[in-house]
C-alpha cells in the first residue's frame, strides 16, 4: 500500500469519529464505516457487522454493548431529508468489522491495522488508569491505618494493640482467614504487606472500615482494646457482608501485585 494511500486513509478514519459527551466514548457510525471500507451497498456491509457480532459474543462480550442500534437524518439534496437506521460502533467493534471484512480491499487492510492499534492504546490507557486508581486506594489505606494506629497507642499505650485489632478485623473481612493464612495464599513475600497483592476494591473495603472505627473510637471515647476489637471486627464483618450479598468474596481474589 502506498504511503499516500496510507496518509489518506488515516485523514478520513480521523475525520468520522465521533465522541460521546458523557461518557467520552468514541465512536464511528456504521454508514459512515461503510463507506471508509469501500462497501457500495447497506446490504452487504451488514452481513460483516453480523459476524464482527458474532466473533463479539464469542469473545465473551455483549455485543449491544458495542454495536448500537439508533437513527439519523441524512441529506437527500435540495434542502430535503430522511431518516434511516444506522448502528454506533465502538472502536472494538470497528476492530472486529475489519477483521471480518474483505482483507484484499486497501480500506480493509488499513482498518484492520489502525483499529487493532488504536484499540491497544485504548488498553493501555485504561490499564494505567486502574494502576492509578489502586495507588490511590493504597495510599488512602495507609493514611487510615496509620491514624488507627496512632488512635489506638494514645488510647491504649501499647505498640503492639494495633497490630493484633487489625488481625482480628482482617479475619472478619476475609471469612474466618487470618492476616498470615492470607499471605500464605496469596504467596506475599517476607516482609510485605498483604494490602500490596489485594485488588483495588478490597484495598478499599479495608480502608472503609478502618474508617468506620477510626470514627467511632473518638466518637464514643472508647479507651479498652477490648471495646475497640469488637468494633473493628463488627465493622470489618459488614462491609463483608455488603460485598458478600454482591458476589464479591475479599478472600476469593486471585494474587494482585503493586
Amino acid at each position: 500500500m502506498k504511503k499516500e494511500t496510507i496518509i489518506q486513509l488515516h485523514s478520513n478514519f480521523e475525520l468520522k469519529v465521533y465522541k460521546d459527551i458523557d461518557s467520552g466514548t468514541e465512536f464511528w457510525f456504521a454508514r459512515d464505516l461503510q463507506t471508509l471500507l469501500g462497501y457500495s451497498q447497506w446490504r452487504s456491509f451488514e452481513a460483516v457487522i453480523e459476524k464482527a457480532k458474532i466473533s463479539c459474543k464469542n469473545s465473551g462480550y455483549d455485543p449491544q454493548d458495542h454495536f448500537a442500534r439508533t437513527r439519523k437524518m441524512v441529506d437527500l439534496g435540495s434542502g430535503a431529508k430522511r431518516e434511516i437506521d444506522d448502528i454506533a460502533l465502538t472502536r472494538y467493534a470497528c476492530y472486529l468489522i475489519a477483521q471480518n471484512g474483505d482483507p484484499s480491499k486497501d480500506q480493509i487492510a488499513f482498518a484492520q491495522t489502525y483499529f487493532a492499534v488504536q484499540t491497544r492504546k485504548q488498553e493501555i490507557i485504561e490499564k494505567r488508569i486502574t494502576e492509578a486508581e489502586r495507588l490511590t486506594a493504597r495510599r488512602k489505606l495507609t493514611l487510615s491505618e496509620k491514624e488507627l494506629s496512632g488512635i489506638i497507642f494514645e488510647r491504649l499505650g501499647d505498640g503492639q494493640s494495633f497490630g493484633r485489632i487489625r488481625s482480628k478485623g482482617d479475619k472478619a473481612l476475609f471469612g474466618g482467614k487470618s492476616t498470615g493464612q492470607m499471605k500464605n495464599r496469596l504467596k506475599v513475600p517476607k516482609g510485605r504487606p498483604l494490602a500490596d497483592f489485594l485488588p483495588t476494591i478490597t484495598i478499599k473495603a479495608k480502608d472503609f472500615a478502618n474508617e468506620i472505627t477510626n470514627f467511632t473510637i473518638k466518637r464514643d471515647n472508647m479507651r479498652t482494646e477490648e471495646g475497640i476489637t469488637v468494633q473493628h471486627i463488627k465493622n470489618n464483618r459488614e462491609v463483608r457482608n455488603i460485598l458478600v450479598k454482591r458476589n464479591i468474596k475479599p478472600e476469593a481474589f486471585h494474587r494482585r501485585r503493586m
